[in-house]
């Protein structure tokens, strides 16, 4: 299968409002290579699980909501790791900025910064980049992965003038530590183009889809985030 033409899209969303700014058409791709132990979205991993769409058939179906979407909102890649399928999207994004809509990228941002990434970047308009945790061993132990590709990422981003939403999500006792808050607060200080700072609140209601698939989640035990936690932690990285 032609990797530039076609992808696998685990689902669509014709009308987020959570996933950049404005109204969005949101594409969730499938394939992940990381282990998120709070996954709302497990069904994702499997890059050989969800359908083949060709990139036509997929411009054609934004192209529908451009109404909508447009000038105000766009259209994003989420998942999944959309990055993995980054062929596709150089395609599909060449097809969108002809036609002056938005493009954003939602990504964990922990891959290599090849030069297909690059040429893609330059495409997009806008990263929602999802920090894991700032500790490179917190890291590790909540995704399988250490940060400093992620970190790394954040970096060019900021270096080449593209904006940058910093997303983390708060789990009670794993992401809301006081000194690793603060550490984020330097980083994302570090960086001239971040223009947004979303703190996700830790809940379990993908705990299910685990369950179906017989795998067992791992933070069962964890309670949810509530409206203190976010306060405390956005007061920490005064945003």
């Amino acid at each position: 299968m032609d990797k530039k033409n076609y992808a696998k899209i685990h689902s669509i969303e014709t009308f987020g409002t959570v996933d950049g700014p404005g109204v969005r058409f949101v594409a969730f791709f499938q394939g992940c290579h990381l282990e998120c132990k709070y996954c709302h979205n497990r069904d994702t991993w499997d890059i050989n699980k969800g359908n083949y769409t060709s990139v036509d058939e997929l411009f054609s179906n934004i192209l529908k909501y451009k109404p909508y979407i447009t000038p105000n909102g766009g259209f994003t890649a989420s998942g999944g790791e959309p990055l993995l399928q980054s062929y596709f999207l150089i395609s599909l994004f060449k097809k969108l900025k002809r036609e002056d809509i938005h493009t954003a990228i939602d990504t964990s941002g922990m891959l290599e910064i090849t030069d297909t990434i690059k040429e893609l970047l330059a495409l997009t308009d806008l990263v929602l980049l999802d920090i894991k945790h700032i500790n490179p061993d917190k890291c590790k132990d909540l995704v399988g992965f250490s940060n400093e590709k992620e970190l790394a990422f954040a970096k060019y981003l900021s270096d080449n003038n593209i904006p940058i939403w910093i997303r983390q999500v708060i789990i009670p006792g794993i992401t809301d530590n006081k000194e690793d808050l603060i550490e984020l607060k330097k980083f994302i200080n570090s960086l001239k183009t971040v223009q947004k700072v979303e703190l996700l609140p830790y809940h379990n209601l993908g705990e299910y889809k685990w369950k179906e698939l017989g795998f067992e989640y791992k933070l069962k035990d964890i309670r949810t985030a509530n409206d203190y936690d976010i306060k405390r932690a956005k007061e920490i990285l005064n945003i």
